[in-house]
């Protein structure tokens, strides 16, 4: 027998020397935390402006290949990666104007969120069935982040990426989580799918329960949205309105515009009485009411004689009602309102809002920031009170709910104003702040979630665009440029029955919950019956 030898060059430093299997191992190492980050990036593309919501699937098939069968350790820092890689993309609009220290701070908190529900999937993912399980764990967390810290922040739901996916209709079955769950379990399952197809072709034989678990996620919740079609509809039942949508632009972008809030007001009012000359020149037809902005009135015109002058002029104008976006103080207390003001009697009914902005119109834990940056207590002088009533209007033959901008993202605020008779809803907005971000398309695609969810016409003031009507099947009909005045007239349908999420509220949403917790019990049991089998 010969021998041979393998020589090697003790002159080479020692790195030379690692052997080529060492490095493929830690490279492997390596590959579910970059693959967790680069499916969290993959997610948020598929988040509006853009249209490319399918995108979420292949997103959440990878982080369930990520994640299945590994431990809870594992879970967490993977799923931290995956909240960073899809939440500093999404919320880098909160940095403008402000600088990167709250964009990063909001991120790192937010991603919190995430890591819990990567520990989850992980527990779960052993158990049968579990993308049911794992996409439970999923909305469980979009809950939690929906209230909590001050009051939640829901930006980023599965659901408002879904705007222009064959999902949406789910949201009229059970709003936002069940709309949201069918996404995660369709893309969990197509990675079910992909593992069953890839052990076949090892083995040469298909586990049927795993591939029924596979086919039934991936087509239960395509098949769920299919038959819920017949829940949206842009029919009128209550008869048609005629609106008129007042974008009237600010002098320039960012924080600094609050500095010219007479020349927001004047912007508002000079467009509302263009539109007049419009309607008296017989070129549109006259809405039955007009809908201003958010902070269309930053000057209290129950105090400051001027701005309602402004105000009173522009309805007298028109001719018809106007839902005044104002900044108002009563008994010491600052209120973001919208103001109904007929063109005979004036101001006649208010709204407060009611989910107020932590950092934006009230700052938690002020001393602390104070210590930190005193410019970031600057900008919130004063905190806002809090309303605590719904706001439907009564406006010409419609009643018209309002969601005040930041509201659109919380589940309860838009079902309260459908369930106290709003036959259409108003989002009236400021996004100025915010320059030309993706903040402006992922507010309005929220917009859109809502119209289906509730099936009412949305329509969407914003003070520097985009302004938009959307219809009760998510469509939208009309829509302004950034930055630019204008006016959208719009004949509209009237809505009054209840989908099922309107009817059913928070119940869809305690459900799903329940399903995460019972995975999460079921996958403990297993493992502290698997340890105590080991100590025997």
């Amino acid at each position: 027998m010969t021998v041979t030898a393998t020589s090697v060059d003790e002159s080479a430093p020692p790195q030379s020397r690692i052997a080529p299997g060492w490095r493929a191992a830690r490279l492997a190492r390596l590959l579910p935390a970059l693959a967790a980050a680069l499916s969290g990036v993959l997610l948020y593309v598929s988040f509006p402006p853009r249209t490319v919501w399918w995108l979420a699937l292949p997103a959440f098939a990878v982080l369930g290949g990520v994640l299945r069968g590994r431990g809870w350790k594992a879970g967490l820092g993977l799923g931290y990666l995956f909240g960073l890689g899809f939440l500093l993309p999404l919320l880098v609009w909160t940095g403008v104007e402000v600088g990167p220290g709250p964009w990063l701070a909001l991120v790192a908190i937010e991603a919190l969120f995430v890591a819990l529900v990567g520990a989850g999937i992980a527990a779960v993912s052993r158990l049968p069935g579990w993308p049911v399980w794992a996409a439970a764990v999923w909305i469980a967390g979009e809950a939690a982040r929906a209230r909590v810290p001050f009051h939640g922040f829901p930006w980023g739901k599965i659901a408002f990426g879904q705007a222009d996916g064959v999902f949406l209709p789910l949201a009229a079955v059970g709003g936002t989580p069940v709309l949201g769950f069918g996404v995660v379990l369709c893309g969990f399952g197509l990675y079910e799918a992909v593992r069953s197809a890839a052990r076949g072709r090892r083995t040469r034989a298909v586990r049927r329960s795993a591939a029924a678990v596979a086919l039934l996620s991936v087509t239960v919740p395509v098949a769920g949205a299919l038959a819920a079609r017949s829940l949206v509809s842009d029919a009128a039942e209550d008869g048609h309105t005629t609106v008129a949508v007042i974008q009237g632009n600010v002098p320039r972008s960012g924080l600094e515009f609050n500095a010219q809030r007479r020349a927001v007001l004047d912007y508002h009012a000079r467009e509302t009485e263009r539109l007049a000359a419009e309607v008296d020149a017989g070129r549109i037809a006259r809405p039955d009411f007009v809908l201003w902005p958010e902070n269309s009135s930053d000057i209290d015109p129950f105090v400051y004689a001027d701005a309602r002058a402004v105000i009173d002029r522009a309805a007298k104008a028109v001719g018809v009602p106007i839902s005044v976006g104002g900044v108002v103080e009563r008994d010491g207390k600052l209120y973001n309102e919208q103001i109904l003001w007929d063109p005979v009697k004036g101001p006649t009914q208010t709204y407060d809002k009611r989910q107020i902005q932590p950092f934006g119109e009230y700052l938690p834990l002020r001393s602390l920031i104070g210590a930190i940056n005193s410019d970031w207590t600057s900008m919130v002088r004063q905190d806002f009170s809090r309303g605590t009533e719904p706001g439907v209007f009564t406006m010409g033959s419609a009643k018209v709910g309002l969601v005040t901008c930041y509201e659109a993202a919380f589940d309860w605020a838009v079902r309260s104003e459908v369930t106290d008779g709003a036959q259409l809803i108003s989002v009236p907005s400021n996004n100025a702040t915010f320059d030309r971000s993706e903040m402006t398309y992922q507010q309005l695609a929220m917009s859109r979630v809502r119209a289906v969810e509730h099936s009412r016409t949305v329509t969407v003031p914003v003070t520097s665009g985009v302004s938009a009507i959307i219809m009760p099947d998510g469509r939208i009909t009309g829509k302004t440029g950034m930055f630019v005045p204008g006016h959208l007239v719009q004949k509209v349908p009237l809505r009054s029955s209840e989908t099922p999420a309107t009817r059913l509220g928070v119940l869809p949403e305690m459900l799903l919950l329940l399903v995460a917790a019972g995975g999460l019990g079921w996958a403990i049991t297993v493992r502290v019956r698997g340890r105590r089998a080991g100590e025997v």
